[in-house]
């Protein structure tokens, strides 16, 4: 008996680092093409209001996440906003309890983090195009360069440094996730939603297995400095 609860633990810890991986998808790299995006967009057209833009996007940042969870908690039940759109647009079959679902609370809890660091990603991207010097996108514009050969070349190159910063800002939220995941689903259903700083708690405080959690915790810090030192490593070699 002791044998098989302690596979069934070593399964869910290794399901959380999976879903940690997932969340990472959701909460850096999403957020990254989507700011990417909204960054080639306008720092091409002159847009009125950019700065009370800036401020909107980057809203979520000084909201405090509990705050956040419980919004989206309620957008999401049966009876919630997301399902109410769904109904309009003629969507029934896809109405759902979001966060009880097991294919579906994932995902659910993704989008959330997608949501909470576009508008991160997207200040930290639109300020370093704006030390881009304007002579290298005039020079690219003289050799017949369009949108997207532009971007490409003088753009990207030259947010590499922002990139980095917003990878390892964005990485480290993924993985440090705790508040948004007890609050939302507390690791359910079943464990389709735990991730390791959840299972650091739920071990030490609900199981009474801290010697389990502290190597979790331990585990993840070593996670966390390595993916950040890489990141850091990679951007100072490509300049």
């Amino acid at each position: 008996d002791l044998g098989r609860s302690a596979l069934e633990f070593d399964k869910a810890l290794r399901a959380s680092f999976g879903h940690a991986l997932v969340l990472i998808a959701f909460y850096a790299l999403v957020p990254l093409l989507v700011g990417l995006v909204l960054t080639a967009i306008l720092s091409r057209a002159k847009v009125r209001g950019l700065g009370f833009f800036r401020t909107v996007v980057f809203l979520p940042q000084v909201v405090a996440m509990v705050v956040i969870a419980v919004a989206w908690r309620r957008l999401y039940a049966p009876d919630g906003s997301v399902n109410d759109l769904l109904n309009v647009l003629g969507l029934d079959a896809l109405t759902r309890g979001w966060l009880g679902d097991y294919t579906a609370a994932l995902p659910a809890v993704g989008l959330i983090g997608t949501w909470f660091e576009i508008g991160l990603v997207t200040v930290l991207l639109l300020a370093g195009t704006g030390k881009i010097p304007t002579e290298l996108y005039e020079a690219a514009r003289l050799d017949g360069a369009g949108p997207v050969r532009e971007f490409v070349t003088v753009t990207l190159p030259a947010l590499r440094g922002e990139i980095a910063v917003a990878l390892t800002l964005t990485v480290i939220a993924a993985l440090r996730t705790f508040d948004l995941v007890y609050v939302t689903t507390r690791g359910g259903p079943g464990t389709s939603t735990s991730v390791p700083s959840y299972e650091v708690y739920n071990r030490a405080f609900q199981q009474g297995r801290v010697g389990s959690a502290a190597a979790i915790a331990v585990v993840l810090t070593v996670i966390i400095f390595t993916i950040s030192f890489g990141i850091t490593r990679i951007a100072e070699r490509d300049r």
